[in-house]
């Protein structure tokens, strides 16, 4: 068993590379194993580009040991044809007689099905090793599945004294709370989502871009709230740079492929409105980056998955007070004079 788990580790460690890069589709790792040697190995990297499995047993020098081998796959393989045939096909044509799978796909296009077809085809099929790992990788793909809403993440800056912004206004915009480090990783995280969101008076007061640009990777789908189009159209978020999806009570006419308009109700269940909206257009992850009420709202509407939180190493004494949220499980680390908490919310 302690090689079994080392095997799958190794697949969870490939998956990992297509953070940010595979939606819509999940991360996936596949190793492939015969008489205690690694003899393959393949993660999916993009959405139509192969899977885990294809990449795996194309990267076996000599294919006759597939028919004496293990593949070991941190997903159910799929059973039904996409952008790519299914994987269980592939595995069946080569002979491969043993497969072990972390943990069965929540899409119901999969479902147990890529499993099934395996067993009836003959496979000796083990499931759920590491299964807690597995879908910890795949968390946004889980709750977009599972819960029908994309993985939300809170995340905001704080002072010493529980300010996010001090009352008066800087010829600097925005004041910054954290140092250099917590703000490239938080390009980094905006790297790894599928979108970014933030409120109204966010926008007008900070001008944002909302990309990526101290760390390496695709710009998140922006979404902004504006209730009343109040936002200049000069302003960045309207540059068509990056696809971008306005809330509003009203949509208006502008002529950019990439922004589009969505009108509802900002009067009764707000966050569950946006979070319905946001599934339709299939994003599956979404950073919540404010301002105060905006991320307000998620919390006293219980609909967040982890909140991620600075405390920067300086005072307001006065200001704009940060979301109040009860953490819960959390972790915290030390960025030089910052402190980051990140907790989950298993509600």
């Amino acid at each position: 068993m302690e090689k079994h788990t080392q095997y799958m580790r190794r697949c969870l460690e490939l998956a990992k590379n297509g953070l940010g890069t595979t939606y819509p589709n999940p991360m996936v790792g596949s190793v492939i194993v015969c008489d205690g040697k690694i003899i393959g190995e393949g993660w999916h990297k993009k959405s139509g580009e192969p899977h885990a499995e294809v990449n795996a047993v194309n990267s076996v020098k000599d294919k006759s040991l597939l028919k004496k081998s293990t593949i070991y796959v941190s997903l159910e393989p799929c059973s039904h044809f996409g952008k790519t045939p299914p994987c269980c096909d592939l595995i069946i044509e080569n002979g491969i007689p043993n497969v072990v799978v972390g943990t069965v796909d929540p899409n119901k296009k999969v479902a147990g099905n890529g499993i099934k077809k395996l067993i009836e085809a003959g496979k000796n099929v083990t499931v759920g090793l590491l299964e807690a790992e597995c879908n910890e990788l795949n968390k946004r793909f889980f709750t977009f599945h599972k819960k029908k809403r994309p993985f939300i993440i809170l995340k905001w800056a704080e002072s010493q004294d529980g300010f996010i912004a001090p009352l008066t206004k800087s010829e600097q915009k925005p004041v910054w709370i954290t140092n250099t480090f917590s703000r490239q990783l938080v390009h980094k995280w905006r790297s790894e989502e599928q979108a970014i969101l933030v409120g109204t008076q966010t926008a007008i007061d900070d001008n944002p871009k909302l990309n990526v640009r101290d760390w390496t990777g695709k710009n998140p789908i922006r979404i902004v709230l504006d209730q009343n189009n109040r936002i200049a159209k000069d302003n960045h978020l309207f540059d068509n740079q990056s696809k971008t999806i306005i809330f509003s009570n009203a949509s208006i006419a502008i002529n950019e492929e990439n922004t589009t308009f969505e009108v509802i109700d900002f009067k009764q269940n707000l966050a569950e409105q946006l979070l319905n909206v946001l599934y339709k257009h299939q994003i599956q992850s979404v950073i919540i980056e404010g301002g105060s009420q905006t991320i307000q709202t998620f919390i006293d509407e219980n609909l967040w998955d982890e909140a991620r939180i600075f405390n920067g190493n300086c005072r307001f004494e006065t200001g704009i007070k940060a979301p109040f949220l009860a953490l819960k499980k959390n972790t915290s680390l030390a960025i030089t004079n910052d402190l980051l908490l990140i907790s989950r919310n298993n509600d």
